[in-house]
């Protein structure tokens, strides 16, 4: 049985038997994510002490501007997975199109394919906001060992075998999930070590907050405006309160423990949504579900989305499950 205090390594080797698939390999590319954690965790702490924050005057493939963060979390994901030789293809929020690896070996058998938002919320670095990486597992679909091909990335985030994310803040957390609960585990900094801190991590299946950006609150669809009236009333355990980041990794994991619902959804200025289903919603709701939770699009499950391109955007609700249902009913009714 778990325990707290109990290293993330100790942890991963003794739950490995719990994953319905046992070849070791994926152990060792969470593995590979916690390293890279800590090496970006170490970099975003400088931040302000060294050249590190602010615009590299250039836009990714989203269209938003590349933070200097941005390019160094990408680069040092891609290649702590890519030279330690257990991924056969990555794709990244900052790739234009997904990274195919050949392995040194040439009858390699990696059988898995990482999706990557390597600093979630970075526009938040210059003023010290928490920020994150959130990151999706699946098991290819093409032949193993031959290159990678854009159906083993466009699948149902119902087939995801693993999800989790990094929060930067306070202090740096793992949370992760492959199918069998979710836990968080907290680094030590003075011995670089991560400790199991938040086992079983749960959503309450009704809480008090609601996370918006209600700057766009005229941009919404009428069903959102009248569920954000709905947690503004007082009635019963309500008025709800306001709490939004604006990073998706620290709204998320502040709901998860206090409980709450998160919204993104689509508006008259992004008409699709603006998060990515493969790089953001998909892991999320992967782990919401795990946590006891709901992700929704307002109108379907996110993990039963069919993604059509790499970069694909969808609306976003996901958070304690009564609540999720309750913006799902104010949905279909207006």
């Amino acid at each position: 049985m778990s325990k707290k205090n109990q290293t993330l390594g100790e942890f991963i080797i003794e739950n490995q038997s719990s994953f319905k698939y046992t070849s070791g390999e994926l152990s060792r590319l969470i593995n590979s994510i916690r390293l890279a954690a800590k090496v970006v965790n170490h970099e975003v702490n400088k931040a302000g002490l060294v050249d590190i924050i602010g615009a590299v005057g250039e836009t990714n493939v989203q269209g938003e501007d590349q933070q200097k963060l941005d390019v160094y979390a990408n680069n040092k994901f891609i290649q702590t997975m890519t030279k330690r030789n257990i991924v056969c293809g990555i794709a990244s929020e900052e790739e234009d199109d997904f990274i195919s690896i050949n392995s040194q070996d040439e009858n390699h058998q990696n059988k898995y394919v990482v999706l990557i938002d390597p600093l979630d919320g970075s526009s938040n670095i210059d003023v010290n906001v928490s920020v994150g990486t959130i990151f999706s597992v699946f098991r290819r679909v093409t032949p193993v060992g031959t290159p990678v091909k854009i159906e083993d990335f466009l699948q149902k985030g119902n087939q995801q075998v693993a999800a989790g994310y990094v929060v930067y803040g306070t202090s740096t957390m793992l949370v992760y999930t492959t199918g069998d609960g979710v836990n968080g585990f907290t680094l030590n900094p003075a011995i670089g070590t991560f400790y199991l801190s938040h086992p079983d991590m749960q959503f309450p299946e009704n809480g008090q907050i609601y996370s918006v950006n209600e700057g766009n609150y005229i941009h919404f669809p009428q069903g959102i405006k009248n569920y954000i009236k709905y947690c503004q009333q007082e009635e019963g355990d309500r008025p709800y309160t306001s709490r939004y980041i604006g990073s998706l990794v620290s709204d998320f994991h502040r709901n998860m423990i206090k409980g709450g619902i998160y919204l993104y959804p689509k508006s008259s200025t992004n008409s699709e949504g603006k998060l990515r289903l493969l790089y953001e919603c998909n892991p999320m709701a992967f782990l919401a579900e795990q946590a006891n939770g709901k992700a929704s699009d307002g109108f379907t499950r996110i993990l039963d989305i069919q993604p059509t391109e790499l970069h694909q955007r969808v609306p976003f609700i996901c958070g304690s499950k009564n609540m999720v249902e309750k913006a799902e009913e104010f949905m279909r009714n207006a």
